[in-house]
């Protein structure tokens, strides 16, 4: 593993010196030095990291900090925007709530993330209590990797927010999480007297595909390697955190 992720910096990095000072080779051109990194070079190279290793172990934490600044920059400009322009980050997502868009939390979800769920329990009592002032916003972020009824279920509601039916439909899959799968999608359906055919031909196309594309796109320029994660006005809130810490964050939001 440390070979493979060292690979590209011992080509980059360490090529023309060791060439000059270690070898005692002439210095190749540009085009033939690829051609020459073989598996004797790179031996003689780890055999330099190894007597070596806080040179590369340095480097690499200076990458790693320079990347995870970037990354802070890139997730704060994008929760600035959700304060300052709410209406262009809510885009055509299920909302409820306060109309008027003053303070908007935005959740990213997954509904087959047992944190979500639990998380789920916590904000039904947090909407009832400030759903006349805050404005609230769903987004998809199935884990695909590790929950294979994400995407489909973020299809279904999806397909259901279409009929109006979306925070119905929410609600029912968290609450039967254990057994997300076709038959249950098609059951809350039915329970919520949604039209089938087009419930169907809604979930299977292309725009549920580009919505749902477009929420995991903003997701990743946030950062968001999990679920659930919230945001009042761009505060961040990341995990499932309980009743009292959304009612703090919603405090500083208001003052």
């Amino acid at each position: 593993m440390i070979h493979t992720l060292l690979r590209p910096v011992l080509i980059t990095l360490l090529t023309l010196c060791l060439w000059l000072s270690n070898f005692g080779l002439l210095v190749p051109t540009s085009a033939a030095m690829a051609a020459q990194i073989d598996s004797q070079f790179e031996s003689k190279v780890l055999e330099v990291i190894r007597q070596n290793p806080e040179v590369i172990i340095e480097s690499l934490q200076v990458y790693q900090a320079r990347q995870q600044a970037i990354q802070q920059q890139q997730q704060q400009a994008v929760l600035d925007g959700m304060k300052a322009n709410p209406s262009g980050i809510i885009g055509s997502s299920p909302t409820r709530g306060a109309a008027e868009q003053d303070v908007v939390m935005v959740m990213f979800s997954d509904f087959q993330c047992p944190f979500c769920a639990e998380a789920h329990k916590t904000l039904k009592s947090f909407i009832r209590q400030h759903q006349d002032r805050v404005t609230f916003v769903y987004k998809h972020l199935p884990l695909t990797q590790i929950h294979d009824q994400a995407y489909p279920a973020a299809l279904a509601a999806w397909a259901a927010h279409q009929q109006g039916k979306f925070w119905d439909y929410h609600d029912a899959l968290f609450e039967q999480q254990d057994q997300l799968g076709e038959a249950l999608y098609i059951k809350i359906a039915r329970r919520l007297g949604l039209n089938l055919e087009q419930f169907n031909g809604d979930r299977n196309s292309e725009a549920a595909e580009r919505a749902i594309a477009e929420d995991v796109q903003l997701a990743q320029s946030l950062g968001l390697r999990g679920t659930p994660f919230f945001a009042i006005n761009g505060e961040p809130i990341p995990g499932a955190v309980s009743l009292q810490d959304f009612e703090a964050v919603l405090a500083r939001v208001l003052n």
